[in-house]
């Protein structure tokens, strides 16, 4: 039998926070084998991490910043949260390992992978899920290093940490302690099973091309011209006040992303989103995802309505994909852009209550990130401006 439970406390210091995080675990205690820690980077991490293990000693612990706090059944919580998600399924096995980022990522991420197995007393088994949390920028070699071990036959879904103003004060931790350019990994084998989905809220507004030259996270040109200057045309003149003089561009880009075209479920094409970040020299556009040569982008476009919807949406689907049926729902995880929030901005109450429904009232939480990482027909990949949801079967 598995249980699950959140608990979300607001406070101005860390002490203060945990102290109500305290009285709330005292009120509704349950034993713990995996616990996930999303908290405002505005918080001390460290003080955090130590608060969990002292508190869920048996337990696989896993988490990180969240910009601007998190959401869960109780709603929206104020910046100056720190939420808990805990787990408590005695059938199941759980492990969670954290490492730093060297120059090989992938290397990294693999290592990682078999630490958690092994603390999971699984070694060398596949786990029904992948759960990871790391620093932005080295998602796609990540998911290079992790598909080595698993292939594409364990989801692998996540987030990468974020911070309120994009000013690099992102964290992740885990069990061993608490890192700003790492990656913790957690493998989860529930003995209630669990359902995921991974989705965008956007639709495509009708202009695509080929990109013809690329590097990594640059996009030099589409259909052989600079791609600032087929981007602006796409969106009617949006780069306008860039084009030529170039600048960041991430905020006037939020509801305007490049998709890209994964395949068909049921006749309906689902697309990967990739977020703009800056015009550079030469008309060159730098995103927060690596697009290949050869890859036809479509231009998206994007609502304040539909993004608040696409949330509830996002977590009745994960719930849909419980082995027993969404009936059998003991709780969840939702992973929500933080480049959506900020564009929804006040309606994000809705977005929580959006998943409260759909989830049947059962406890969730939620975070908010700097990318998203998850399962598109089969294949595991890293995107932006995305939802995820995790079900968590009784």
């Amino acid at each position: 039998m598995v249980r699950v439970k959140s608990f979300v406390a607001t406070g101005e210091t860390t002490p203060e926070t945990l102290s109500r995080l305290a009285e709330a675990l005292e009120r509704d205690p349950l034993g713990a084998s995996f616990v996930y820690i999303f908290h405002d980077a505005l918080h001390d991490s460290d003080a955090i991490l130590a608060f969990a293990r002292k508190r869920f000693a048996d337990a696989a612990i896993l988490g990180g910043t969240s910009c601007n706090g998190v959401m869960s059944e109780a709603g929206l919580a104020e910046a100056g949260s720190i939420g808990l998600l805990v787990i408590e399924d005695p059938d199941g096995d759980y492990g969670a390992a954290i490492v730093k980022l060297e120059a090989n990522a992938a290397d990294c991420a693999e290592q990682a992978l078999h630490d958690a197995l092994e603390r999971a007393g699984c070694a060398g088994e596949l786990p029904e899920l992948i759960w990871l949390y790391q620093a932005p920028g080295r998602e796609e070699e990540v998911i290079e290093g992790l598909r080595r071990v698993v292939g594409d036959r364990c989801p692998i879904i996540g987030g990468s940490s974020a911070d309120n103003d994009v000013a690099g004060q992102w964290r992740q931790l885990a069990n061993d302690g608490v890192l700003s350019d790492g990656l913790a990994i957690g493998v989860l084998f529930s003995s209630g099973g669990i359902g995921f989905a991974f989705q965008g809220g956007y639709e495509p507004s009708g202009e695509s091309g080929v990109v013809t030259q690329s590097r990594g996270r640059r996009i030099v040109t589409i259909d052989g011209a600079p791609a600032a200057e087929v981007y602006n045309r796409w969106t009617g003149g949006l780069l306008d006040d860039k084009i030529g003089s170039g600048g960041n561009v991430l905020a006037s880009t939020t509801m305007h992303p490049v998709g890209m075209d994964v395949g068909k479920i049921e006749g309906i094409t689902h697309y990967l989103l990739v977020h703009l970040d800056a015009v550079l020299e030469d008309g060159v556009l730098s995103t927060f995802a690596t697009i290949d040569e050869g890859t036809r982008l479509y231009s998206m476009k994007g609502e304040r309505s539909r993004l608040v919807e696409r949330a509830g949406r996002v977590a009745a689907a994960a719930a849909a994909e419980l082995p027993q049926g969404e009936d059998s729902l003991a709780g969840g995880l939702v992973v929500y852009c933080a480049g959506c929030m900020m564009a929804v901005g006040d309606e994000m109450p809705e977005v929580a209550r959006a998943v409260t429904r759909r989830f049947g009232e059962k406890p969730f939480l939620g975070c908010f990130t700097f990318g998203e990482q998850g399962t598109m027909l089969g294949r595991n990949a890293h995107g932006n401006l995305m939802i995820s949801a995790i079900a968590f079967g009784k």
